[in-house]
């Protein structure tokens, strides 16, 4: 109904991809990343996210756009062990990665939900498929919220990362839900003005190290744009630091 109205916060796969290409190429812009994000460990995951991650691919080719990014539930599947669930979860990425290199579409794993949020799981699932297609898309917000420290776990995975999300989390926040979310959408707080600042620029002293050269991407809500502006000035200014020191090196 919200599209109905005339607003829609996202895209959906139905809308004609050719047609939104042309509408974000008149503004100079385009996609980083395409979120096919249905929630891989549950047992819907082997049908329903397996379509919809291989009509995300089909998609995003069209669209312009080169990654696709997935992730797992927040709580364990219930009736599954872990082995089972991982087990699907590769014939799942196995099937797609076979797809996604025929359409040179890199397939990221987010740290968002139960597995892709503990380095051990995400270590197992980074391994289903021996490609280069298959990469991380490392989150600052979810693995410090899940409880992780967000440079260890970058630090970790570093080598398999191929997209970047930026995102703060309040004092507040932290406080009452750090260990108890693996995730959070959106953050409320301004990038540089919550408590996981530190590791934010922990984070880029990894992606400087390892001369990444990727898309970073800020995740905040807007408050109408100030939010938004803030975090953009925030990150501009550590990308333009890493940038020089990448340069330099």
């Amino acid at each position: 109904w919200l599209h109905g109205l005339g607003y829609q916060p996202h895209v959906s796969l139905t809308e004609d991809p050719y047609t939104l290409r042309e509408k974000m190429e008149s503004y100079d812009v385009k996609f980083s990343q395409l979120d096919a994000a249905f929630p891989v460990s549950l047992p819907e995951g082997a049908s329903l996210g397996l379509i919809y991650i291989l009509n995300s691919i089909r998609w995003a080719k069209l669209v312009g756009c080169t990654h696709i990014d997935t992730t797992d539930h927040m709580f364990k599947p219930e009736g599954l062990t872990d082995t089972q669930t991982l087990e699907m979860m590769k014939g799942i990425y196995s099937d797609v990665i076979e797809v996604a290199q025929r359409y040179e579409m890199i397939i990221n794993i987010e740290p968002h939900g139960y597995y892709t949020t503990k380095p051990e799981f995400m270590e197992k699932m980074l391994d289903f498929v021996d490609s280069p297609y298959l990469r991380m898309n490392m989150d600052t917000g979810n693995t410090f919220i899940a409880g992780q420290d967000p440079v260890a776990f970058l630090n970790k995975f570093k080598d398999k990362v191929s997209h970047f999300h930026v995102k703060d989390v309040s004092e507040s926040l932290a406080a009452s839900l750090r260990g108890g979310l693996t995730g959070i959408a959106v953050s409320n707080t301004a990038i540089g003005d919550g408590v996981n600042v530190d590791n934010i620029k922990k984070c880029f002293d990894i992606l400087v190290d390892i001369k990444y050269d990727g898309v970073v991407s800020i995740e905040c809500e807007g408050q109408g744009g100030p939010m938004i502006e803030k975090s953009l000035a925030f990150v501009r200014e550590l990308v333009d630091d890493a940038n020089n020191r990448i340069a330099a090196s």
